[in-house]
């Protein structure tokens, strides 16, 4: 187990990249598990009797994966190791996944699955804000004609995510502070980087005004509390990840020294993960990544804390990495896509 880790490590450690090798242990998780349609956790209100059906009719481009958000990210995934490294021994078969899974048809079933009755917090804002970056690395691709036709089937239901970005946000007057999905700052982080790849102006205002509003006045946020047993975000580095990308860079490291003026060791040790066939303890796996890459972000845009932040976005990764690959579903479904986003960043 030591050498696997130190192998998945050794990436981060040295070219702070995604290896060819790395990337297809990963992509085959992915590929075994987008078209795998059980065991399935379906968030699915149900209307009426006629809406008691498989997670195959309900969703025909997200199915599988567990539940309808990893999926999107195991897509996403895919489509970031095909533009990474697009003579991979994998490729043909990630193709055909996409191609079989991403069709107009079965994209249009997923965008008006949102317009009905009691669908309204249906993903919020998780599954959106993955659902976002998956049509950004598919306009990233764009020079890849499959990128192209899957970016094209993929606008109805990107249409509908933006509105619903649009139409929510300025109803939530309350940030959502949890380390599970409905975590305000990475729903709107992820959002941020798509309206700035597409050049949405009006969901990038909206974005960057709600994150102000937010949490530009947070000051000695408590992350002495954290992690929560579940936890697979930090809510605090999460928020730093967000208003890093939203702040002047001067302003930014104002706001983070009032934000953070000290880092808790439980802050920057990573958690320890007892079980992980657990699916909510697998979910510390997770967290090490995610922390990871937040703090790998935050060094970059932080000169006077760099070193400390390098150091704990090593031994991050490195714990997480070592649960990508464990064996079990619990963690196997997900853990991928966090760690290609820390790999490739």
């Amino acid at each position: 187990m030591r050498a696997l880790v130190l192998f998945l490590a050794a990436p981060l450690l040295m070219a702070q990249s995604l290896t060819p090798d790395t990337a297809s242990r990963f992509a085959r998780l992915a590929l075994r598990c987008i078209q795998q349609e059980y065991p399935n956790k379906l968030d699915h209100v149900i209307n009426d009797s006629r809406e008691v059906r498989s997670p195959r009719d309900l969703h025909p481009a997200f199915y599988g994966c567990f539940d309808w958000h990893s999926s999107v990210h195991g897509h996403w995934m895919l489509v970031r190791v095909l533009r990474t490294f697009p003579q991979l021994d994998l490729a043909p078969d990630i193709r055909r996944a996409l191609d079989a899974n991403l069709t107009a048809a079965n994209l249009r079933t997923e965008a008006a699955y949102f317009d009905q009755k009691n669908r309204g917090s249906f993903e919020r804002t998780y599954g959106w804000a993955w659902l976002l970056k998956l049509a950004e690395e598919l306009q990233i691709s764009k020079s890849d004609p499959d990128a192209q036709r899957w970016s094209t089937h993929l606008e109805p239901l990107v249409a509908v995510i933006v509105q619903r970005y649009l139409a929510f946000l300025p109803k939530q007057l309350y940030p959502i502070r949890t380390g599970v999905h409905p975590n305000t700052a990475f729903g709107l982080a992820f959002a941020w980087d798509y309206a700035v790849a597409v050049n949405h102006a009006p969901l990038k205002q909206l974005l960057a005004e709600r994150a102000r509003f937010y949490f530009g006045n947070d000051v000695n946020y408590p992350a002495l509390l954290e992690p929560s047993g579940a936890d697979f975000f930090s809510p605090a580095l999460m928020e730093a990840d967000l208003m890093r990308r939203i702040l002047p860079s001067a302003d930014f490291q104002r706001w983070f020294a009032r934000f953070l003026p000290n880092l808790p060791q439980q802050l920057t040790e990573p958690a320890t993960v007892t079980d992980r066939t657990d699916l909510q303890i697998v979910h510390l796996d997770g967290l090490n990544l995610s922390r990871a890459w937040c703090f790998r972000s935050l060094a970059n845009a932080l000169p006077v804390q760099r070193d400390a932040l390098r150091s704990a976005a090593v031994r991050h990764a490195a714990a997480g990495l070592q649960g990508v690959t464990a064996g079990d579903y619990a963690g196997e479904h997900w853990l991928a896509s966090f760690a290609v986003f820390l790999l490739t960043q």
